[in-house]
């Protein structure tokens, strides 16, 4: 079933954050609750046409998805990259060179990274627009297109594992854990990253536009930690670390332009201190 996503709405919804984090004492006075309900009166009693109108928001799998994101998915200004990957990498820059398998790989931006580490490269990913990516960036990688639950590759045979900001998509997590941890070496460690269940209220569900200019979202699983804990222990992995890094300051604000416009302050409470990701350092005994 479709659901339906008005700008008012959001932009109300930021407010409403704001409002309930200034009540639970988190962040705001009462000078910042004044500003809040007098923002929202104007927002609701004289909005401004140039917000536009509500529309029903499609469902796009994942290879459609990244079909249409595939160019500009890992381009400077993707936030939740930028949270992601200087904590990915400073895990695996402390792991030995071996080899390394990126499982949904994306554009390959951690298989680059995993080879120039001086890894021997394996990637896998459902869509077939950002293998093309990956391997461009890795020409001497070895990639294939493959379904998480299904990895086209033998059991035990890799020192390294990645599964990056791809969980989410996932109808459960014990399948692809499941998968990973049959992958892996004993000894051999595996690094998951998502983004953080919180963030997805936050409007960190991915969402693509058609041709028509009609919005889908992809499918986002509101796993959290216990769950992945659940499916880490059932695949016979232990946890060596699981870090939730948080959202700080945006040279460009939280929210997106339409926040910005109309609720920057809301916005940068709503966001401020909130897990933007969950990434957890694994390994199998």
């Amino acid at each position: 079933m479709p659901s339906y996503s008005h700008p008012l709405a959001w932009l109300l919804g930021l407010e409403g954050v704001a409002l309930l984090r200034a009540q639970a004492g988190d962040l705001g006075d009462a000078a910042f609750v004044e500003r809040r309900i007098a923002e929202i009166r104007r927002l609701v009693t004289d909005p401004d046409p140039a917000l536009g109108e509500g529309a029903a928001v499609g469902r796009a799998t994942t290879v459609e998805g990244y079909a249409r994101w595939a160019g500009t998915y890992d381009h400077p200004g993707n936030p939740l990259i930028a949270l992601e990957e200087p904590l990915v990498r400073r895990i695996l820059s402390a792991l030995p060179a071996g080899r390394a398998l990126d499982a949904a790989c994306g554009t390959g931006r951690h298989a680059a990274f995993l080879a120039g580490l001086g890894h021997e490269v394996v990637g896998v990913d459902s869509s077939p627009e950002m293998l093309a990516l990956a391997r461009a960036k890795v020409p001497d990688g070895e990639f294939h297109e493959a379904d998480l639950r299904r990895l086209p590759v033998g059991s035990a045979g890799f020192d390294v594992v990645v599964c990056a900001l791809a969980l989410t998509h996932l109808p459960a997590l014990g399948p692809p854990l499941a998968e990973l941890a049959r992958a892996v070496r004993p000894g051999g460690h595996v690094v998951l990253s998502d983004i953080h269940p919180l963030s997805l209220y936050l409007g960190g569900v991915a969402t693509v536009a058609g041709p028509d200019g009609a919005v889908s979202a992809m499918p986002a699983g509101r796993f959290l930690a216990a769950d992945y804990i659940a499916a880490i222990l059932e695949a016979g992995l232990e946890i060596l670390a699981c870090h939730e890094p948080r959202w700080g300051a945006l040279p460009g604000g939280h929210g997106g332009p339409l926040a910005q416009r109309w609720c920057a302050e809301a916005a940068a409470v709503a966001y401020e201190d909130t897990p933007g990701l969950i990434v957890w350092h694994l390994r199998r005994p």
